[in-house]
């Protein structure tokens, strides 16, 4: 399980399923983390013998076992906050599908990651969880 980030429980308040949205911010913070990526998807430095993280489950996170990507507006008040956030993982999602039409599913995260495209992916994961953590202190997304 990814425990990249510590404000997770604080981008959990207002939705039905809390425990599914700090996983998708979880995923997306790891998405936004090119450091993080180097050292724990390719260099597998893991923090616990424990600790499991690679692209692929983040991705799984994402379109398999959240309904965030396959109908971001349908998760408010569920998984999302609100439709700031449904647009922000719908660019995400674009900026990973462009990779995946080129290059397909299969390659290797150290190969993901070398990609000129892969910068795309990780500037609208920043954008994603911007917006997604932009109100764990208050206000409203």
């Amino acid at each position: 399980m990814n425990d990249h980030g510590a404000g997770a429980e604080r981008a959990t308040a207002r939705v039905r399923y809390p425990e599914m949205r700090a996983e998708v911010v979880e995923a997306v913070r790891a998405l936004s983390d090119p450091e993080y990526q180097q050292r724990v998807w390719v260099r597998r430095e893991l923090p616990h013998p424990e600790y499991y993280d690679e692209l692929s489950h983040n991705i799984h996170v994402l379109y398999d076992d959240t309904p965030v990507f396959d109908d971001p507006s349908s998760t408010i008040g569920q998984i999302l906050r609100g439709e700031a956030e449904a647009q922000a993982l719908r660019a995400l999602k674009a900026s990973l599908e462009a990779l995946f039409d080129v290059h397909g599913t299969g390659l290797s995260d150290e190969r993901y990651l070398s990609l000129a495209g892969w910068a795309g992916v990780i500037e609208s994961a920043r954008h994603a969880l911007e917006v997604l953590t932009r109100d764990d202190a208050g206000g409203d997304a």
